[in-house]
């Protein structure tokens, strides 16, 4: 008799293992079949075949909605991008890239803004200010203080969300919080398994509002997508209002006279900081245009 195929999500890749987790949540230690040539990821949907307790073989991937490279991960609803209050002081450079990588892959952003209990800085106070008037969902949230767990978990219930964001913004403490699990600075989480700074891989973990959630390895550096220079400027909803009172259809709001996004930066409506930044994507999205041509 032909084992029967079930639906499955893959929860993590360890050891050259996939741990993939059936609609009924039995988790299962996976191989892959021969014939499958793409690269599986954690969030990936696969059809297995349970080949004895506990232990299964993938058959095939299920068409993904979408995929992020860094972390690499499918099946994303929601990135929450975490941005430490100080120590160290956000970097709305980075901030910015963010935020169009998220919105390129076509998921939901939500700017946390962790370690609340400490000092604000400049950077902390304009983007604390200007990203919500913007249209950008944020959180401010304290893990000593227990501030702004539940709101995090309201926006994740039922959804594929994953933590992002560098080094130091206290992912980590954040994740143990949000799966109800309560350590100290420094100490192992039983339920993940690892300490502070020490995330080297991607995996999901259930939440106890009924989402998914994925941490994942800080980082600082992120390379762009193949967008096109004209179109740059469509992931940033601040700057759409603005577009109808340019001169150009395909105006790229940078050297072109009559230019609606650049008369709002004069007048305020958009910040002169998030402008900059988005004139440094532009150029290295025009520098990457040149070397292709």
């Amino acid at each position: 008799m032909k084992a029967e195929t079930s639906e499955g999500l893959v929860l993590k890749l360890y050891g050259g293992f996939y741990y993939v987790k059936d609609q009924p949540g039995v988790l299962y230690e996976c191989k892959l079949r021969g014939k499958i040539k793409d690269q599986i990821l954690v969030g990936d949907r696969v059809l297995f075949t349970a080949t004895e307790e506990g232990q299964g073989v993938i058959e095939s991937i299920q068409p993904r909605l979408n995929q992020l490279y860094r972390p690499k991960i499918a099946n994303v609803d929601m990135v929450f991008i975490v941005m430490a209050h100080d120590r160290p002081a956000p970097s709305l450079a980075l901030l910015d890239r963010l935020l169009f990588l998220v919105l390129y892959h076509n998921i939901v952003p939500c700017i946390v803004l962790n370690k609340c209990d400490l000092k604000e800085d400049r950077n902390t106070v304009r983007l604390r200010e200007y990203y919500p008037s913007a249209g950008f969902d944020l959180i401010s949230t304290s893990v000593t203080q227990d501030i702004g767990i539940e709101k995090i978990l309201d926006l994740a219930a039922g959804r594929t969300a994953v933590l992002a964001g560098p080094s130091g913004s206290g992912k980590s403490s954040l994740i143990n919080r949000l799966l109800g699990v309560k350590t100290r600075t420094g100490e192992i989480s039983e339920k993940i398994g690892r300490g502070k700074h020490t995330t080297r891989h991607v995996e999901l973990f259930a939440l106890p509002c009924g989402g998914l959630i994925a941490d994942s390895p800080g980082f600082t550096i992120l390379d762009l997508p193949g967008v096109e220079s004209r179109e740059l400027s469509d992931y940033y909803p601040d700057f759409q209002d603005h577009r109808t009172g340019c001169r150009f259809m395909d105006c790229l709001h940078h050297r072109e006279n009559d230019c609606g996004v650049k008369r709002a930066v004069e007048a305020g409506q958009i910040a002169d900081f998030r402008y900059q930044n988005y004139l440094v994507l532009l150029e290295e999205v025009m520098k990457n245009e040149r070397c292709y041509r």
